[in-house]
């Protein structure tokens, strides 16, 4: 069954179905999906799709960009040294 992309209005035959917080939608992809459902940097506007750090109900992508905006003590949640230990980078 096709359906309309929430995002872009694509019509396509094999649809992602994806619910946040009780709000269901349907997309042709996950980069729609992001687009519409993921929260956005407080400090530089992106797409936060990871974990992110969090102060008084503002998020941030990463600690940098806390710390940017006047947020202190907050730290990455996956220690820098290790985000690429397997990738050989």
């Amino acid at each position: 069954m096709e359906r309309a992309c929430a995002t872009c209005g694509n019509e396509y035959d094999k649809p992602i179905q994806v619910t946040v917080n009780g709000r269901t939608e349907f997309f042709d992809c996950f980069e729609c999906a992001i687009h519409l459902f993921a929260p956005r940097c407080a400090g530089c506007g992106l797409s936060v799709i990871g974990h992110g750090v969090e102060e008084d109900n503002v998020i941030f992508c990463f600690a940098h960009c806390a710390r940017l905006g006047g947020k202190v003590g907050l730290s990455d949640r996956v220690p820098t040294n290790l985000i690429y230990a397997d990738s050989g980078i």
